[in-house]
């Protein structure tokens, strides 16, 4: 495994020209680490979905330096489109649009859209601008992890995934922690694919009409599987009367939990225990280095409170939903 140093230009540009080559490279992002191939070599992006065991008609998100680089890949920008990527280009927010015919097949999971994404990491930048040099316009890059699994936000979390041989290039920590919002404006609405940190109130003022929810004729979006961003414990989303009652009924050995609740007197270890901040976005940025924390503890089962009922929290709460899904109560 090499690790690269973000902050040295060379390291960005050997970065580069890794990608550039049709290789794959660990990538940072202000949500999270990507494993990241040209978007425009489908037998690059094949060799994501081997790599992570993701089926490859999943779609991937393309990610782009600018709006030069989104018209790349997208058949048309509707004016919705503009006014979003006005609001919040470069950042977590991803659209997905009508594709350009014949390219980024293997990224889009063959579907006729794309999704498209504008990351605001400086190291992202750095490296973007480089592979822009190189002729490399877009990076297919799903979360760096195996398929279903936990997502990272460091260096070292993409380091412990993946066979030796792969380039990271370490941009420190995600200061977002969870995923991009996804919503699509590929059929004249505004639809939600997939929460993030941009709450419905935000995403409305900012396109100026009103957001949808998916139907049957959604396009398929990255990271909207029923079960997905699961540690090996066994997740239990549990709200703050139900969680209070079961570890009053004894806690089982390997037992972790993860609060905003402090619940005095329980027999759960120090080492397994984790307080959830209050606010959303700090929650949000922690959550997958508290999960991944966990696991590596030794936990078996992580009972996690579940957030408030409020828009900031719907894409922490979705996160933690599909972690937990796999759950079947005994």
């Amino acid at each position: 495994m090499t690790v690269l140093d973000g902050q040295s230009p060379e390291a960005v540009r050997e970065t580069a020209r890794v990608l550039a080559a049709g290789e794959l490279a660990g990538v940072p992002t202000e949500t999270v680490y990507g494993l990241a191939a040209r978007a425009d070599r489908d037998e690059a992006v094949a060799k994501i979905f081997a790599a992570k065991g993701r089926p490859s008609d999943h779609p991937l998100i393309v990610h782009v330096l600018d709006e030069q680089g989104a018209r790349v890949f997208a058949q048309d920008l509707p004016p919705v489109a503009h006014r979003l990527i006005e609001a919040f280009w470069p950042g977590p927010l991803t659209l997905i649009v009508r594709r350009v015919p014949g390219i980024a097949a293997a990224a889009a999971g063959g579907q006729e859209s794309v999704g498209l994404r504008c990351p605001s990491h400086p190291v992202f930048r750095a490296l973007m601008a480089q592979c822009r040099a190189l002729g490399v316009e877009g990076l297919a890059a799903p979360s760096a992890n195996r398929f279903g699994r936990v997502s990272p936000t460091t260096a070292a979390h993409v380091a412990g995934e993946f066979e030796p041989g792969l380039t990271v290039l370490d941009g420190g920590p995600c200061e977002v922690g969870i995923e991009s919002t996804i919503v699509d404006v590929s059929r004249g609405g505004l639809v939600l694919l997939r929460p993030g940190v941009l709450t419905p109130a935000q995403l409305e003022a900012a396109a100026g009409m009103a957001l949808h929810a998916p139907d049957a004729q959604a396009p398929r979006a990255s990271g909207t599987l029923a079960a997905h961003y699961a540690p090996r414990a066994t997740v239990r989303l549990m709200s703050t009367d139900a969680l209070r009652d079961a570890l009053a009924g004894g806690c089982p050995a390997g037992l972790a939990v993860y609060s905003r609740t402090s619940f005095a007197g329980t027999d759960v270890a120090p080492a397994l225990q984790r307080a959830m901040p209050a606010q959303a976005r700090a929650a949000a940025r922690q959550l997958f280095a508290v999960l991944r924390e966990l696991d590596a503890a030794g936990a078996t089962e992580i009972w996690i409170e579940a957030p408030p009922q409020e828009a900031a929290w719907d894409g922490v709460r979705d996160r933690l939903s599909r972690a937990a899904a796999a759950f079947s109560p005994r």
